[in-house]
């Protein structure tokens, strides 16, 4: 058995972990284990076919849709074909999924599905549900040797082959030290890139970390120009921002702007449950238009609320709103990143010795538009195929740490981050033209080499990759919505992101 080194404590990181108990394993977690990833924050729950009526093939039909002619059927087939599986193994760590009074599980409905399929905790608790169960079962695990507060910093490459990671992390004196962790398979479970934008519901983490480092080390990055904004965030000026889950507008919730109007109407068939990228432009237009959208669950939920929508509730009242009685205000926000590292179904990426899984991989699944409550279900079930993939690699050892070493200072780059997240949100954004991604990657080129600290320089590659690549597709598909080449081109295909030399010496035209 290879030793093994899993880079991120969020679900994917986790479930790969236990699923390759009792086989030895090292996971690095930069927070204390369950905080600080995006899947704690998860409201809807997790999508998959198995009540009556429902099916594998209408699943796959409604991501294929929802994925913009970018999916790649046979791994979204793969993975709605494993999603009963999964479930049963989450129930077996002791996730507490909603039932009925005959002990079925209770499925709600979400946006672009067709059928109610979303195994859910408490309304809007899923993700906070299954992180606390995946991390006592992680905690009680002896094969899972856990360090928390560690970041992985670069990836350690070998004649073309990832041998591990380099990591920052705290030394005995409690100061800041550097290691180099070497393994046989190094996991990459590392999450979105939610902090590259100035409203996100991603936690502080979420800043493309592990892109960074796989693209630097010669990964094969896809579909980066893809990010969902989620339509419905909470709009009280926190960082991040509180969500409504959708299921909200599964439930009957409308959206409406302050003159009481229901403006998805008119812009699409499905209306509030139209696919979130359509739904997202629509609350965006309103806000540009000065038409302060907002969730009205008055009569949907009502009195209702606390009780269904718990999480919802609570950061409403904190901000001074009573859902009961009063719409919520809301605004799209950065939620998730479609492109990622590219794997296959197994969770291989393009270099030996790498696997991604979770948000930061892209296994093709989600096209141009995730399908909600998908993305819970495509981790469990990469995941476990990766856990797999390495059991199956052969005889190996335990994770060996090298001789910690004094971490040098950075220079405090605030400044810069704050820029380079205004600078994404507004021209790689809900919407966006050549023009504004053309300033944009002129900005994020001097912020990437400006001299700041490594957190800054990586946030900014990332950057880079996102708008280069979006600058690249003359067309406007799923996330990726150009007002200067509003219409799909038939022709197109998924993308690469270019080489992390390429980008210096790429230059757009203005």
């Amino acid at each position: 058995m290879p030793s093994i080194l899993i880079i991120g404590g969020g679900l994917a990181g986790l479930f790969a972990a236990l699923k390759l108990a009792p086989h030895p394993c090292t996971l690095l977690s930069p927070a204390p284990l369950g905080e600080g990833a995006s899947s704690a924050w998860a409201q809807g729950g997790i999508a998959a076919a198995i009540g009556e009526g429902d099916s594998v093939e209408s699943h796959v039909a409604d991501t294929l849709v929802a994925g913009a002619g970018l999916c790649d059927e046979a791994m979204v087939r793969l993975m709605a074909s494993e999603a009963s599986d999964r479930i049963l193994d989450l129930l077996e760590f002791g996730v507490p999924f909603d039932r009925d009074l005959a002990g079925k599980l209770v499925q709600s409905r979400e946006a672009a599905h067709s059928a109610h399929r979303i195994v859910r905790v408490k309304g809007d608790q899923a993700g906070k549900a299954i992180m606390a169960a995946l991390v006592q079962a992680a905690r009680a695990a002896p094969s899972i040797n856990i360090i928390e507060g560690a970041e992985a910093r670069e990836l350690l490459v070998e004649a073309g082959v990832v041998t591990g990671a380099r990591v920052r992390l705290k030394g005995a004196d409690g100061a800041l030290a550097t290691a180099e962790l070497r393994a046989d398979a190094t996991v990459l479970a590392t999450g979105g890139i939610g902090q590259l934008y100035a409203v996100t519901t991603n936690p502080k983490e979420s800043r493309g970390d592990g892109l960074a480092m796989a693209a630097k080390a010669g990964a094969e990055i896809a579909n980066a120009e893809f990010v969902q904004f989620h339509p419905t965030a909470i709009d009280i000026g926190k960082d991040p921002a509180p969500l409504a889950t959708e299921a909200l507008r599964g439930e009957g919730a409308t959206l409406v702007n302050n003159a009481g109007e229901r403006f998805m109407l008119k812009l699409h068939k499905d209306a509030e449950l139209a696919p979130r990228d359509v739904v997202a432009r629509g609350v965006f237009a309103e806000l540009v238009a000065g038409r302060r959208p907002a969730l009205d669950a008055t009569k949907a939920v009502g009195a209702h609320f606390p009780e269904r929508f718990p999480s919802v509730y609570a950061a409403c009242k904190a901000a001074g709103i009573d859902p009961v009685t009063q719409p919520i205000p809301v605004t799209p926000a950065e939620h998730y990143h479609m492109g990622g590292v590219k794997t296959d179904a197994d969770g291989r990426s393009s270099l030996p010795g790498l696997f991604a899984i979770g948000e930061v991989a892209c296994t093709g699944v989600h096209g141009a538009n995730r399908l909600a409550s998908n993305s819970l279900l495509e981790a469990v079930v990469f995941a476990a195929r990766a856990a797999e993939a390495i059991k199956a690699m052969g005889p190996g050892g335990v994770v060996e740490m090298g001789t910690l070493r004094p971490a040098p200072e950075e220079p405090d780059s605030a400044t810069g981050i704050a820029e380079l997240r205004a600078l994404m949100s507004r021209y790689l954004g809900v919407q966006r033209t050549g023009e504004g991604m053309a300033h944009a990657i002129g900005a994020l080129q001097a912020l990437r080499l400006g001299g700041g600290s490594a957190m800054l320089e990586d946030m900014a590659l990332v950057a880079l990759l996102i708008a280069t690549s979006a600058y690249a597709r003359y067309e406007s598909r799923g996330g990726h919505f150009r007002t200067d080449f509003p219409n799909a081109d038939p022709a197109t295909q998924p993308s690469t992101a270019m080489p992390v030399a390429a980008l210096d010496a790429f230059r757009p035209a203005r």
